[in-house]
């Protein structure tokens, strides 16, 4: 039997650490927790419960997260000490076009326009998931959010704080967005919201697998909803979706591997960052000003490379061998000063030869996944397909306007996508992971 345990803390803190024997499920919300905790104690592993505590969160936090969203995932096969990445991010419409925008007057897409909406990816992704890596059903990892969604739940403070600030937002002025209020107002803490929609959402879910989203009435719903606020998204785009599994990009620092998924997920960023961060000697302190200070510089120094360089691999070539060399980044470093913040950084030119929950589990074998589903802000574009219980997300406000840019908005395109689920292992060759340490996100 396998047992687990928080690091202890290498600095003042009032958590104590916590155990168990059977697995471990961390996120936002403990009624999600409880979700993946049931479905270990049913049996299932990392990929069912992660699907499991997902679902349970669009539950019980729709201000961040939900099916009308993306998702992405990384996970950690005990048995092989091999990786897999999930690319669980939809793309544009096959009828928006730059030129489209053009004649519509758009210089820019505001924040929840429906042309932002990209085709949901988060079912698809949960679906491949359990396939690949799990050994339930979708039926049976949905069966506690939908007991959530149909017996309701008290929402948490914060939850309520954030729904309330959308009431009065994009859910006020969204396509059917009053669906996801009691009466135009959020839920107050503690009170006890129910959504049937959802429950029925994740029915057809369970009974049909990934075609009762992406064909029939949900699908139609989708795209007609879509359509009378003014997109242009159809059923063929979303029948065509899927998702892919890619090769995890990774880093070392001190000894241990950190792994990303790529582009067009911004996990690239991180992995500059430490390879910035490298040339350094940082204080032990992880709250000393002066240590703090490089880590920021060297972020920041990472997103105006990613700002540019990520971007959809199957529309441009990206050079993430040369961004993640360590020849690059000691020439990035010494734009780093470390007396001062440096707020004009520019991208560089290497040389060639794209607020949210997170959650993770680990299983009673070691197995782990590190997981995040997102509707980008908040409750995305706050459109709702009406009576399916959930939000469109607004994605595709990350795309570029300008033709020249490698992000440049394009039919059928994956905009810059800015969750990134990330693991931690013991350094080893690229082939094989090594050991796991930790599973971590880092969102902006």
């Amino acid at each position: 039997m396998i047992s687990f345990a928080m690091t202890q803390h290498d600095f003042d803190s009032r958590r104590s650490p916590v155990m168990g024997r059977g697995g471990m499920v961390a996120t936002s919300q403990p009624l999600a927790v409880a979700a993946g905790l049931e479905i270990l104690a049913q049996g299932g592993n990392a990929a069912d419960a992660a699907v499991a505590a997902a679902a349970a969160l669009n539950v019980t936090e729709p201000t961040s997260t939900g099916i009308g969203g993306d998702c992405s995932a990384l996970f950690y096969d005990t048995r092989t000490g091999g990786i897999t990445a999930l690319n669980g991010s939809g793309c544009a419409p096959s009828a928006l076009t730059l030129e489209r925008l053009q004649k519509e007057g758009f210089a820019e897409l505001p924040p929840f326009h429906p042309y932002t909406i990209t085709v949901p990816g988060a079912c698809a992704g949960w679906c491949d998931l359990i396939e690949r890596h799990g050994t339930l059903t979708i039926a049976d990892v949905l069966t506690p959010a939908i007991r959530l969604a149909e017996e309701g739940f008290p929402v948490a403070p914060i939850t309520s704080y954030f729904w309330q600030r959308a009431a009065e937002g994009q859910l006020k002025e969204a396509l059917n967005g009053h669906e996801m209020t009691i009466d135009g107002r959020g839920p107050q803490a503690g009170e006890i919201f129910r959504n049937p929609g959802l429950a029925l959402t994740f029915k057809k879910l369970a009974a049909n697998g990934r075609r009762a989203f992406y064909e029939g009435e949900i699908a139609e719903a989708i795209a007609a909803t879509i359509q009378k606020a003014g997109g242009c998204m159809t059923v063929a785009d979303l029948a065509a979706h899927s998702s892919t599994w890619d090769t995890p990009i990774s880093a070392t620092y001190g000894g241990l591997r950190l792994w990303e998924c790529p582009p067009n997920g911004q996990g690239l960023a991180a992995l500059m960052a430490l390879n910035i961060l490298a040339g350094f000697e940082l204080a032990t302190d992880p709250l000393d000003a002066g240590r703090l200070h490089l880590e920021i510089e060297a972020l920041r120094l990472a997103f105006a490379d990613t700002r540019w360089y990520v971007a959809d691999p199957q529309f441009t070539d990206l050079p993430i061998s040369q961004l993640l060399s360590k020849e690059y980044a000691a020439e990035r470093r010494k734009l780093l000063n470390p007396k001062r913040a440096t707020l004009d950084q520019q991208r560089g030119a290497p040389v060639a030869s794209s607020d949210t929950v997170y959650l993770t589990v680990v299983d009673k074998s070691g197995n782990a996944c590190s997981f995040i589903n997102s509707n980008y802000m908040g409750f995305g574009t706050g459109i709702v397909p009406s009576g399916w219980g959930f939000t469109l997300q607004n994605r595709g406000h990350n795309f570029s306007l300008d033709p020249a840019h490698p992000n440049a908005l394009a039919p059928g395109k994956r905009p810059y996508h800015t969750i990134i689920p990330a693991l931690v292992t013991r350094e080893q060759r690229v082939e094989s992971s090594g050991q796991l340490i930790s599973t971590l996100t880092m969102s902006h």
